[in-house]
C-alpha cells in the first residue's frame, strides 16, 4: 500500500503522530522546542538555547531511537553537517531515519488511523546541513519522502510553521506530481474548493468526526462514557440505546447532576494533541469557522501557526482576524455546553444570535461541512430556515449552500439534503471508515495546497533560490520598498504597504538568531560558523 506525503503547518510536539523525527547533532543537543517530546529523565544541561539528550551514538549511525513507554516514538537524526558534505548527506540521513522507523512494528496506528503517521520538520533548515538552502532542500526532500511513503506504506507529515515555508513547499508540490492518489472527481472538487478559499468565499463547519481522529469521543461514545459513570442498573443502561441521543443525555444528566456532567466535559474535551485533520483545516485560508464540538483542538492548531482565531461567543471578533463559533458550547466554559433535549429546545430561544451567524454563512458563503453526519437537530433546523427564506424570496431553487464531505456513500442521506448541499463521499459504502477518513485527509491536503497563496515566500530571502528571473527582479524592487517603509508606521498607507510586504514574506528570515538566508541571495560566506542542531 502506498503512503502519502502531507505538508501541513503545525507544532510537531502537539500533532498526533506515531513517530516523530527530531534533528540533532553528534553532541545530541536539541533545540528547546523539542524538549516536550523527550522523557524528562533524559533531558540534561537545559538552557534557553537547548538541551542535551542523555543517550549516546553507536559508531557512525545517524538515527537514534529515544526509549519511552508511550505509543509515540521519537527518533533523533543527525543533521549537523560540520564537514561540508551538503544536501546529499542530509537527504541520506532522512532516508536512513525513515528506514529505521519502518523497521519498528506498530500494530495499530494512533486513534485507529488507517496508516501509521510519521512527522518530521524540514530537517537541517535551522543551523544544520541545509542552513541557507531551504528552497533547494524542499525541492529535494519532498521526492525522498514520497519514495519512503511508497516503499514502506506509511504516511508522512512534513510539518512547517512559517507561512513562507508553507507557501514555498506548496509551490514545489504544485510544480510536480504531488502524489495525491484521489479519483478525478475529488481532484476536481479540490480545485473548486481551493479557488473558493482563495477568493474568500469558503467557510468551514466542523463536526465531531474531526476530533474523533484525535481520540475524542463521538456523540454515541460520550453517552457510553457518561453511562459508565452514572451507576445506572444494567437494564436502564441498555435502554439508553433505544432513546434519542438528547433524551439519553437528559436522563444521564439527571442521574449524575449537572455539575458532574460539566466537570466531565471540561476534563474530557480539554486541550491535548490535535489530529492531522485539525491542522489541515486550520491551514486553509478561511476566516470563518463554525463547530458543534466542545474541544479547543482547531483553535490550538490554528494558534500554532500564528492564526489564533477568536472564539465566539466568548471573545469579541476582531477586524481581519479569523473566528470560530462554538455553536454548542466550549469545554473551557462547561456551563455553555448544549447536551440534553431541554438544552436543544432552549437553543432557539436563548442562542438565536448564534444560529443567525450560521444563517448568514449559508446565505453568503459556500460552507464546507467536515466530520458531520448532518443529523444534528440545530443544523437541520437552521438549514430549513435558510431554505424557507430563499423560497419566500422567490429563489429559483438551484441555490446550494455548501458541500458535505461524507466518509462513505449514503444515497438516501445525500438525496435528503440535495436541495441544500452537495454531498460528496470519499469512498464506497463498504469501505472501512478509517480508510475513508484517510482519503478525507488527503483531499484536505490537496485543497490546502491549491488554496495556499503562491507568493508568501516572494520576499523571504531563504527562498530566493526558488524564484525565476521575473520573480527575482520583482522581489528586488519590492525589497527596496521594504527598506524604506517602516513596519510600525503611523500613516494608513504605510501600514497597508507594510502588511502587503509581510504577506509576501518580507522580514521573515535573517533577523537576530535566525538561520542564514538562502545562498542564492548573496555571496557565500566561507567563514567558520558555529553549527547548531536542527
Amino acid at each position: 500500500m502506498t503512503g502519502h506525503v502531507f505538508v501541513v503547518g503545525a507544532d510537531l510536539t502537539r500533532l498526533s503522530c506515531d513517530d516523530v523525527l527530531v534533528p540533532t547533532g553528534r553532541t545530541l543537543r536539541v533545540s528547546p522546542g523539542w524538549c516536550p517530546l523527550l522523557p524528562p529523565e533524559l533531558v540534561t544541561d537545559a538552557d534557553d538555547t537547548g538541551a542535551c539528550v542523555g543517550l549516546s551514538w553507536s559508531g557512525d549511525e545517524r538515527v537514534l531511537a529515544v526509549p519511552g513507554e508511550g505509543a509515540r516514538r521519537v527518533w533523533l537524526v543527525d543533521t549537523v553537517d560540520d564537514q561540508g558534505r551538503g544536501l546529499p548527506w542530509l537527504l541520506d540521513g532522512a532516508r536512513e531515519a525513515l528506514a529505521a522507523v519502518a523497521r519498528r512494528e506498530v500494530r495499530e496506528p494512533a486513534h485507529g488511523r488507517a496508516r501509521r503517521l510519521v512527522g518530521l520538520p524540514a530537517l537541517g533548515t535551522g543551523w544544520g546541513g541545509a542552513a541557507g538552502q531551504r528552497g533547494a532542500l524542499l525541492q529535494q526532500l519532498l521526492p525522498v519522502l514520497r519514495e519512503a511513503a511508497e516503499e514502506h506504506g506509511f504516511d508522512v507529515a512534513l510539518v512547517l510553521k512559517g507561512a513562507s515555508d508553507l507557501a514555498a513547499a506548496q509551490r514545489v508540490r504544485r510544480g510536480e506530481d504531488g502524489g495525491w492518489d484521489l479519483p478525478g472527481h475529488l481532484q476536481e472538487l479540490a480545485g473548486d474548493l481551493g479557488e473558493r478559499a482563495r477568493r474568500g468565499q469558503l467557510a468551514l463547519f466542523i463536526g465531531a468526526g474531526v476530533s474523533a481522529a484525535a481520540g475524542l469521543p463521538t456523540w454515541e461514545q460520550l453517552l457510553d462514557e457518561l453511562a459508565a459513570r452514572s451507576g445506572l442498573p444494567g437494564d436502564l443502561r441498555a435502554g439508553l440505546a433505544q432513546l434519542p441521543p438528547q433524551d439519553a443525555a437528559a436522563l444521564l444528566a439527571r442521574e449524575l447532576g449537572r455539575d458532574e456532567v460539566e466537570g466531565f466535559v471540561e476534563q474530557r474535551f480539554g486541550p491535548g494533541p490535535y489530529a492531522l485533520a485539525h491542522a489541515l483545516i486550520a491551514d486553509l485560508p478561511v476566516q470563518e469557522y463554525v463547530t458543534t464540538n466542545y474541544d479547543p483542538l482547531v483553535e490550538l492548531a490554528a494558534a500554532d501557526i500564528g492564526r489564533d482565531p477568536r472564539v465566539l461567543p466568548f471573545q469579541e471578533a476582531l477586524p481581519g482576524a479569523p473566528w470560530l463559533l462554538k455553536l454548542h458550547g466550549d469545554s473551557a466554559h462547561p456551563e455553555s455546553v448544549v447536551l440534553t433535549r431541554e438544552e436543544y429546545l432552549e437553543f432557539g430561544d436563548t442562542r438565536a444570535a448564534l444560529a443567525g451567524v450560521l444563517h448568514s454563512l449559508l446565505l453568503t458563503r459556500h460552507v464546507l461541512f467536515v466530520g458531520t453526519s448532518m443529523l444534528d437537530d440545530d443544523l437541520i433546523r437552521i438549514s430549513h430556515q435558510v431554505r424557507s427564506a430563499l423560497q419566500v424570496q422567490g429563489s429559483d431553487g438551484g441555490h446550494r449552500s455548501g458541500t458535505v464531505l461524507a466518509l462513505r456513500e449514503d444515497p438516501a442521506r445525500a438525496r435528503l439534503w440535495e436541495r441544500d448541499v452537495e454531498t460528496v463521499a470519499m469512498a464506497p459504502a463498504d469501505a472501512s471508515p478509517a480508510e475513508a477518513a484517510r482519503l478525507l485527509e488527503v483531499l484536505l491536503d490537496l485543497i490546502g495546497c491549491l488554496s495556499t497563496p503562491p507568493t508568501g515566500y516572494l520576499l523571504d530571502p531563504a527562498y530566493r533560490g526558488l524564484l525565476d528571473d521575473e520573480e527575482r527582479a520583482l522581489a528586488d524592487v519590492l525589497g527596496t520598498v521594504g527598506a524604506v517603509v517602516p513596519d510600525g508606521g503611523d500613516s494608513t498607507a504605510a501600514q497597508e504597504v507594510a502588511a502587503l510586504l509581510r504577506r509576501l514574506g518580507h522580514g521573515v528570515s535573517g533577523g537576530r538568531g535566525e538561520p542564514p538566508v538562502d545562498g542564492a541571495t548573496r555571496r557565500r560566506d566561507d567563514r567558520v560558523q558555529e553549527q547548531r542542531p536542527g
